[in-house]
């Protein structure tokens, strides 16, 4: 027997005193199911799999149970991923060395809610958050279009979605507090805040592993939905940032052209043969709004209240038109992160980037941010664009490596003290890493 499989089998040993066998799994499907994430969206990335597959499986029920599995994987030199519900779509969730997977949706309790700020376990859905804060007169600053992703998911992998407009990406002050556990061998449970919380920000749990968190709340506003449509993307583009840039600021404002429209999940709202605009405001905007629309020829088809007029909204935005995108055509289909003013300016331009390329938008506070997607011909072809993007004026951000590309150094410097052994989701800490930074598309 190997001495990594030695290793293992004494990691499970311990696993199974401490947490009893319902907690672990070394069944093969399990192992399995527990080794992929949303990466196939990028074939670059599914030529490449399987990246990694689990030895051992842990079902953590809560945050000391998370510490207490990092703890035993760290004293018996085996190394650890933790997941939540799989949905990022960068091979972030990968083992690529095997070892211990830790999956932490078990691990759901929200802790408090309080006057501005909640705290949840790391394994917390975020539409469950925004529920408890709805129900407590406030809302999430954001979440992410993946809404039933988790809480120590979204801060370790996302960045950004609804609330993004007013907020920014979750790494510039969404955060309040992170109860974290280091790879020491020690099952001690860190309290950091402030400055010192942002360390453990989207680097894929390289740094430490999030078992808790806080983040902020605003009051609750009376949001609305509302779904427009124009004759063509050009009616889209031309009031998108436009709706983005009003006060109080959207929620979100997401658009497409006639093609990607088409291909989304059936709703009167969204017309055929049109291009779609959508947007999560605040009541006292309808009228401003639809003003808008119908001066530049569009028509405004549904404005729809509650919560779950919100949560439909933003899973239709960021990512997920372009995995409807890819599912309704007959061949492969890639998408790269991009952004800047030639987005709504020139769109022609960025979308012959590619032969067939069709852009998915959002407003931001500063430029539109987007998704562009095209046929995918070869891995050559992809970052020959990337350089012509970059030539014309838009920047973009990488989603076919599974790199940590925002803050590497201090995540590096953060990680030689609290990973002293890199156990913690190796192979996606690179410190040589040159490519194309998280910011690029901020």
């Amino acid at each position: 027997m190997s001495d990594t499989a030695t290793r293992v089998l004494s990691l499970e040993d311990e696993l199974l005193d401490r947490l009893g066998p319902a907690a672990v799994s070394t069944e093969p499907r399990v192992r399995e199911r527990a080794s992929v994430d949303g990466s196939p969206m990028s074939p670059i990335i599914a030529a490449k799999l399987p990246l990694g597959l689990a030895d051992l499986v842990v079902f953590a029920a809560d945050a000391q149970q998370i510490a207490t599995a990092v703890a035993a994987a760290s004293r018996h030199g085996v190394p650890v991923t933790v997941r939540g519900k799989g949905t990022g779509n960068y091979g972030q969730g990968i083992p690529l060395q095997g070892g211990l997977v830790i999956d932490t949706t078990r691990a759901k309790a929200i802790v408090e809610v309080g006057d501005g700020f909640i705290t949840a376990e790391a394994g917390t859905p975020m539409v469950l958050l925004e529920q408890a804060a709805w129900a407590a007169g406030q809302a999430l600053w954001m979440y992410p279009s993946t809404a039933q992703s988790t809480i120590g998911g979204f801060l370790s992998g996302g960045s950004g979605g609804t609330g993004s407009i007013e907020h920014g990406s979750n790494d510039r002050g969404f955060v309040v507090a992170l109860d974290v556990v280091h790879a020491d061998g020690s099952d001690e449970i860190v309290h950091v805040e402030g400055d010192e919380a942002q360390k453990y920000v989207h680097n894929y749990g390289t740094a430490g592993v999030i078992v808790r968190a806080t983040v902020r709340l605003e009051p609750l506003r009376d949001w609305r939905g509302l779904w427009a449509s124009f004759p063509d993307f050009a009616g889209t583009l031309s009031v998108l940032q436009t709706i983005g840039n009003l006060s109080p600021a959207p929620r979100l404002v997401s658009g497409d052209g006639v093609e990607i429209s088409a291909s989304l999940p059936s709703d009167d709202a969204i017309p055929h043969g049109r291009s779609s605009l959508r947007a999560i405001i605040d009541a006292s905007l309808i009228e401003q709004v639809t003003a808008i629309v119908e001066g530049a020829g569009g028509r405004v088809e549904a404005v729809r209240e509650g919560p779950q007029a919100s949560i439909r909204l933003s899973m239709l935005s960021y990512n997920h038109p372009i995995e409807w995108y890819q599912k309704s055509q007959p061949h492969e289909v890639f998408h790269l992160e991009v952004a800047g003013m030639p987005l709504s300016e020139d769109i022609g331009a960025v979308e012959a980037v590619f032969p067939g390329g069709k852009l998915h938008i959002e407003s931001t506070k500063l430029h539109p941010i987007g998704m562009l997607a095209a046929p995918y011909v070869s891995e050559e072809d992809v970052y020959r664009g990337i350089a012509k993007l970059n030539e014309i004026g838009v920047g973009v951000h990488n989603p076919h490596q599974w790199n940590v590309d925002f803050n590497v150094e201090q995540t590096v410097a953060t990680a030689a003290i609290t990973d002293p052994h890199g156990l913690l989701n190796p192979g996606k800490l690179d410190p040589a890493y040159s490519g194309a930074r998280k910011g690029a598309i901020r």
